[in-house]
């Protein structure tokens, strides 16, 4: 028996690895603190578990259109347009099982053999192998903790080549926390006008949880199809309900972009997996279309919980952290402790031996580091942050 060649490509996921070895652990009696998966600890809000009800009730319970429904692919259109300044018809959004296979299929739909697609590193997880699977070629673009883990657009042009199809831009990102505001995006845009070929995967899941945003929308969010709008027809923008109402387990991602391509990401989708979950797509019509006051409450529960995790960590000898705009992660550079364990897995090792499950910056083609999410509650944040500084002082 043998993998195909296209599986052979990939690695497991590091996030993943790195959970399931902290519940085996728990489930052996341990008491281990999970810092290493990207999940808010907060309730979904009632009127979402409502509105699911709702459906179940109303007998929701068949095959919708593939690419979803038209209430919800209208919702989203809503969601681009409010949160994102992005105005699109419903018949340019498509739902899927998920953010990640939103991106899975634009790879899928759009890339061939020896096609390069450049990734800012550290990346998320699931971006270099995205693109290995559909049997592209990686092209790393570093960026740096003294740049907030942000590239420049010369940087990026650095890259672009013959080859290139595609730019990943996660704004607000994981595994950094890192945002692009309106200055960097329009030089990346002006880069683009200059590569005619190149398609921008814009992946904002993380919108709402930008900590740069002051709640009265005098700064909104910043994303390159709003700002750039005559490169709309190569650019895919992908957003979703898990990170931004605690919905991670309804599997609902979205995605707005040129007609093309959504029909073609809806045409693999009717042979992967059909249409997204009928009860979870209802759900998401509430979450986009009902109330979002709770959004202002939870930025700033995350926001208190970044400041504190980034001066407890910059306190400990050996390790720094810029402070993140967005998301709820930070990226900890432990470079000075790399001569006592030798490389960041064996740091994250034995930082879960004293009871903290962390993710090895090299999971996310980074080094010398690890990733904090900081979506816990508060108490398990704060005994965590005393248990690393215990294993390392």
């Amino acid at each position: 028996m043998h993998s195909s060649a296209a599986l052979s490509r990939i690695a497991p996921s590091g996030t993943t690895a790195m959970t399931d070895r902290a519940i085996e652990l728990r489930e052996s009696g341990l008491d281990i603190i999970s810092l290493s998966v990207g999940e808010p600890d907060f309730a979904t809000p009632p009127h979402v578990i409502e509105a699911a009800k709702a459906a179940l009730d109303d007998g929701q319970t068949r095959y919708t259109a593939v690419g979803g429904t038209s209430q919800l692919k209208q919702a989203a259109a809503l969601h681009f347009a409010r949160d994102l300044g992005i105005e699109v018809p419903a018949s340019q959004v498509t739902v899927s099982a998920g953010g990640k296979q939103a991106i899975f299929h634009a790879m899928l739909a759009t890339v061939s053999e020896g096609d390069e697609v450049i990734v800012p590193s550290p990346w998320w997880v699931s971006y270099p192998e995205i693109v290995r699977f559909a049997g592209g070629k990686v092209v790393p673009l570093p960026t740096l903790a003294k740049d907030n883990f942000r590239f420049t657009p010369a940087d990026l042009e650095a890259q672009i080549g013959p080859r290139t199809l595609w730019v990943l831009l996660n704004s607000p990102g994981n595994p950094t926390g890192a945002y692009y505001p309106e200055d960097m995006l329009r030089g990346i845009g002006e880069v683009l006008r200059r590569h005619p070929r190149v398609m921008v995967l814009s992946d904002d899941i993380y919108a709402p949880l930008n900590y740069t945003l002051d709640g009265t929308g005098a700064r909104p969010h910043a994303t390159l199809a709003n700002l750039c709008p005559d490169l709309a027809d190569r650019i895919l923008t992908v957003s979703g309900v898990s990170k931004s109402h605690a919905m991670t387990g309804f599997r609902i991602g979205v995605a707005a972009g040129p007609q093309w391509l959504i029909k073609a990401m809806e045409k693999l989708q009717s042979h992967s997996s059909g249409n997204p979950c009928s009860i979870s797509q209802a759900a998401a019509v509430a979450a986009f279309a009902g109330p979002q006051d709770f959004l202002a409450e939870w930025r700033e529960r995350f926001r208190t919980r970044r400041d504190r995790v980034v001066a407890a960590i910059n306190a400990i000898p050996g390790l720094s952290t810029p402070t993140p705009e967005g998301a709820f992660y930070c990226m900890i550079d432990a470079a000075p402790l790399m001569e006592r364990f030798g490389d960041d897995v064996k740091l994250t090792l034995h930082l879960l031996e004293q009871g903290v499950a962390l993710v090895p910056a090299s999971a996310f083609g980074g080094r010398d580091g690890f990733r904090i999410s900081f979506a816990a509650d508060d108490a398990r944040l704060e005994e965590a942050l005393r248990r690393i500084e215990k294993a390392l002082t």
